[in-house]
């Protein structure tokens, strides 16, 4: 008779192929972590949320290191160097929209049975919360904007406009996703909770992140809670609203918690469609957000101290990046693949190592190559920053060509001062757009509401007040100078540039 399995006959088995108890342990725990999971959730203390309950498959995912990079990517960048209070990171970011992408869903499940809400679905669009910024590189939005715009303007100039439709950071999250579950052997894990097909379950997360797109057949609101593409009330910006806000040391008026309240599932009257919705009365709590998303862009986002940081250290990787391999996946070969700054989205175990990290592994480096981005950042450290010159006027959305802006301020400046070396590369512009996340438009036109009387249907709604804006966008430019040697020219070149704006010499 068959001795039964149990994990004492099977240490004994390691024993007698000669495996000490050390390693036999590191074995068995490794063969349990690979096929369990815990039975309870876990708690976390959250400054934003208080104490949220986190499922066990999601924690299995937030105890990896794919994930736990998380903890060294700055949320906002180089704000941090303006506000001391901006530390925070990606990781506690993901775990309090996890959270609330849970709340929604459950609340949702709860008050409308109907919409036959399952555990799976409850599931995944909780793991896709807590995903959906896996993909954010070194300081976040500087990576995907600053640093690849920078680059591709240094290598293409005829297309410096046009910003690279390949890559997000939320292509990269989708990636990164498939790369941990693969890596960290958690395919079991995902079939013992419940979610079906491993492969099936990963493709529906991954468009819950993007936003889309939709199969025929799916639950199109479930689509509207993490990114919704449709009017930009999401569970993403509930929680970076509350917790930039409170990071920041900036009071707001918007109320999220208020919102889940009032949450429903409706059908449109315009299209027919399910959509998630709020009621009519809720509209002054939403332009509260769109208003929020405003202040916290005019006074922290778009600062004009931390943009020029923000560009400094963009500028450093750009300087850095040919001279900067990261180790990636090993070829057939047995060797590992480098990866420079700029391609390491292209290998997840690359990627996987990029981090804020580099800011100072530049910074210590005595790398030839990398003296140029380490001459940058030790400005940036020293406070030593490009001068900050004005900004203009404000100005409607796209009325004022940047192109000829920086072609005249080098005009004047070379015309007044020919003896001076002056050339576009001694100057940074900024186009900084304030807007409340509509361009120019009203924030709630895709919004939909329902009334109290009628909740199975609902509509568009704008709010009717004469104190509303007439116009929700502008732009302003602002402009550096490099040199030293040059700020007084640059200066008075630039009261020349105002008086042209002000005549409308610079419009496209």
């Amino acid at each position: 008779m068959d001795t039964p399995f149990t994990m004492d006959t099977f240490r004994e088995n390691l024993h007698q192929k000669g495996i000490g108890a050390e390693a036999s342990y590191d074995i068995i725990h490794c063969l349990q972590r690979l096929w369990t999971i815990p039975k309870e959730p876990k708690v976390f203390n959250d400054p934003i949320h208080g104490h949220i309950e986190i499922p066990p498959l999601l924690v299995r995912i937030i105890d990896t290191p794919e994930f736990q990079r998380l903890r060294n990517i700055k949320q906002l960048s180089g704000t941090y160097m303006v506000f001391p209070g901006a530390s925070h990171n990606r990781f506690e970011h993901s775990l309090g929209v996890a959270y609330l992408a849970g709340e929604l869903v459950k609340t949702l499940q709860e008050k409308q049975p109907k919409l036959k809400i399952t555990k799976r679905d409850v599931l995944c669009v909780q793991i896709a919360g807590l995903c959906h910024d896996l993909g954010h590189g070194p300081f976040s939005h500087l990576y995907d904007g600053l640093f690849m715009n920078l680059l591709k303007e240094q290598k293409d100039p005829e297309e410096k406009k046009e910003r690279s439709k390949k890559w997000t950071h939320e292509v990269a999250s989708v990636k990164m996703l498939e790369h941990l579950v693969v890596k960290n052997h958690l395919e079991g894990v995902f079939w013992l909770s419940d979610l079906g097909d491993f492969q099936d379950a990963l493709d529906f997360i991954g468009r819950l992140i993007m936003g889309g797109p939709i199969k025929e057949g799916e639950k199109d609101f479930l689509f509207q809670i993490v990114a919704n593409k449709e009017n930009g009330v999401d569970v993403d910006k509930w929680d970076y609203f509350a917790r930039d806000s409170y990071y920041l040391g900036i009071g707001t008026s918007f109320d999220h918690r208020r919102l889940l309240k009032f949450v429903r599932v409706c059908t449109a009257i315009e299209d027919g469609k399910k959509h998630i919705c709020y009621r009519e009365k809720e509209a002054g709590n939403l332009y509260n957000m769109f208003y929020t998303r405003h202040l916290l862009h005019c006074r922290a986002y778009q600062h004009p101290v931390k943009n020029i940081i923000d560009h400094m250290i963009a500028e450093a990787f750009v300087a850095a990046n040919d001279h900067f391999d990261i180790k990636g996946s090993q070829e057939s070969s047995g060797s590992q693949n480098p990866q420079k700054i700029s391609t390491a989205m292209n290998d997840m175990e690359a990627y996987a190592k990029l981090t804020d990290s580099v800011f100072d592994q530049i910074l210590q480096s005595d790398e030839p190559g990398l003296k140029q981005a380490k001459k940058i950042l030790q400005r940036v450290t020293c406070r030593e920053l490009y001068h900050f010159i004005g900004e203009s006027p404000p100005y409607k959305l796209d009325t004022i060509s940047k192109d000829k802006l920086v072609k005249d301020m080098v005009s004047e400046v070379q015309e007044k001062n020919p003896e001076l070396e002056f050339s576009p590369q001694d100057i940074v512009v900024h186009v900084i757009t304030a807007n409340y996340g509509n361009n120019s438009e009203d924030p709630l036109t895709n919004v939909y509401f329902y009334n109290k009387m009628d909740k199975r249907k609902a509509k568009k709604k704008e709010m009717d007040s004469l104190l509303l804006p007439q116009t929700f966008g502008e732009q302003v430019f602002r402009l550096y100078c490099k040199k030293r040697a040059s700020l007084d020219a640059v200066k008075t070149a630039w009261k020349e540039i105002l008086k042209n704006i002000k005549n409308g010499n610079l419009e496209k």
